[in-house]
């Protein structure tokens, strides 16, 4: 493995529930050389109405450390750290986010929950308003299928296209790219626009299989019954208006019913190849 360098990928701890979130986040972080940096937000507020003062302190930082072992334990070579912030969970997240790569969270129990999803569940503002893409977490874990992603032919969903090629080739997975058609589309149309936009990623990962499927319906409900059977689903934040600070249809019918853990493909997001890309070159002296 190569040495972790680069904005790391932050993990959310709110509680031990959280501790699944810490192995997907570990395995993200060394698939893709980052380091993995844990962050518990501690609430001053929460602490003064416990028995004791120390007793929320004390368990907050075993959490980072269980975490901590649990990370190492997923990848031994991770560059991990951790630390207790004081502040609100989502604001001291979506603070980090900005410079982040990645953010891995829980999804509170959404998943299982059909009609009791508050728009103010920290998952979704944190898919909603962070500064880098979100992960987002669920309790059980994903069968080992293919790597989903919904391409809409915008300029935020092949962003969230890369990004996908990305995720299977590090897990050694198929590519599994859906473009709904809408029924005022023609299907034939719709299969070539994708075809083409995939194969445009598909060069630069010639060991990843990838399969292109059209299917006519409801763009959340189509990829929602997908990801079923796919280990990872992706979809941009927004297709065809990617405004910062929103969360299109689709993204939210993924984060709200997806099985699979769901990444919410936003902010600015630079590959470690384009990292190295822009970094400037000094010329050889003779």
């Amino acid at each position: 493995m190569t040495a972790a360098a680069g904005p790391a990928v932050l993990v959310g701890l709110g509680s031990e529930r959280n501790l699944p979130v810490v192995r997907l986040a570990a395995q993200e972080a060394a698939a893709h050389g980052r380091p993995l940096h844990l962050v518990h937000a501690f609430d001053w507020s929460a602490a003064f109405q416990a028995d004791t003062v120390a007793a929320p302190r004390d368990a907050a930082e075993d959490l980072i450390a269980r975490a901590n072992d649990l990370a190492r334990d997923v990848e031994p070579e991770l560059v991990v750290s951790g630390e207790i912030v004081e502040g609100a969970r989502v604001p001291v997240l979506l603070r980090r986010s900005e410079q982040a790569f990645l953010l891995a969270v829980g999804d509170g129990g959404m998943a299982t929950c059909d009609d009791c999803v508050p728009a103010d569940a920290p998952a979704v503002q944190l898919a909603a308003r962070a500064g880098c893409p979100v992960l987002v977490v669920r309790r059980e874990p994903p069968p080992q299928g293919p790597v989903l992603v919904g391409v809409d032919g915008s300029p935020s969903s092949n962003t969230a296209l890369e990004w996908a090629y990305h995720c299977a080739a590090s897990r050694e997975a198929r590519l599994l790219a859906i473009r709904v058609v809408e029924p005022d589309e023609d299907t034939d149309e719709i299969a070539r626009q994708l075809t083409e936009v995939v194969e445009r990623y598909a060069g630069r990962h010639p060991d990843v299989a990838t399969e292109c499927h059209t299917i006519r319906g409801d763009p959340g409900s189509v990829l929602v019954e997908q990801s079923r059977s796919a280990q990872l689903a992706l979809v941009a934040a927004r297709g065809d208006e990617p405004g910062r600070g929103m969360l299109g249809a689709v993204a939210q019918s993924l984060l709200y019913h997806a099985p699979a853990p769901v990444i919410v493909v936003r902010g600015v997001i630079r590959t470690a190849e384009q990292e190295h890309d822009a970094r400037p070159h000094r010329a050889r002296r003779p």
